[in-house]
């Protein structure tokens, strides 16, 4: 699921105007080209935490401010380069494998990829890194089993607890929480709003070279429209 839909609105609402980014911070202007290192953000977490919703719209926001983006769905890429893999764990192996080395190929050409792949052991995701390299930003999307089963925007765990659904992460087969995740984005506590803002921050942050030679207060800063 990949639009911004109530899928990843946090448990409890709020009606407070989305976070807006630190004052020290400020963000591409949308008219003018950027230059950019490429870089490889990683979406891990539970099925149903908002993974593929945030890559979509980050991107989104990342190309109306002048950079290159793509992203790599887990859902999309096993109906096509990896259609041929199940859900066994050395399966997984093998499709985070691919799923990395997509990426890393990606980034070589200046791109910033947004990966949206469960990969839920800690090993697949250090293999990643690995093949990656220093471009390489893990970004854990937290949300606790309960929110994601309740919100179940594919049924999927249903069908798990039904029996229907084999090797299901959080319910028949396991997920390792990032211990040491670069960035942690919370759909539980923040609004989807807040998130996107949060990750455009931090790529922006970490890939961004230069972009023009205006004075830094020139420069304009991300609107609170833009992430509602």
């Amino acid at each position: 699921m990949h639009l911004l839909t109530k899928a990843i609105e946090p448990v409890a609402q709020t009606h407070e105007a989305p976070a807006t980014v630190d004052a020290g911070y400020v963000p591409l202007p949308t008219d003018r080209p950027a230059t950019q290192d490429g870089g490889v953000v990683w979406l891990t977490g539970l099925p149903g935490a908002g993974k593929s919703t945030l890559a979509y719209a980050v991107s989104g926001m990342l190309t109306s401010h002048g950079m290159r983006s793509a992203v790599l769905d887990g859902d999309v890429l096993r109906r096509r380069l990896n259609r041929d893999l199940g859900f066994t764990t050395e399966d997984r192996y093998e499709n985070v494998r691919r799923v990395a080395e997509v990426a890393a190929l990606f980034a070589n050409e200046g791109l910033i990829v947004i990966v949206a792949v469960i990969s839920p052991l800690a090993l697949m995701r250090a293999r990643a890194r690995a093949i990656i390299g220093e471009r390489f930003r893990e970004v854990y999307v937290k949300a606790r089993i309960e929110t994601c089963e309740a919100r179940d925007p594919k049924g999927m765990y249903r069908q798990a607890r039904l029996g229907d659904r084999r090797d299901f992460t959080g319910v028949s087969a396991p997920f390792e929480v990032p211990l040491n995740a670069d960035w942690i984005v919370d759909t539980e506590t923040q609004t989807v709003g807040q998130c996107i803002a949060q990750l455009v921050n931090d790529v922006e942050r970490q890939f961004v070279a230069s972009w023009d030679t205006r004075e830094r207060g020139e420069r304009r800063g991300v609107h609170k429209t833009d992430v509602i």
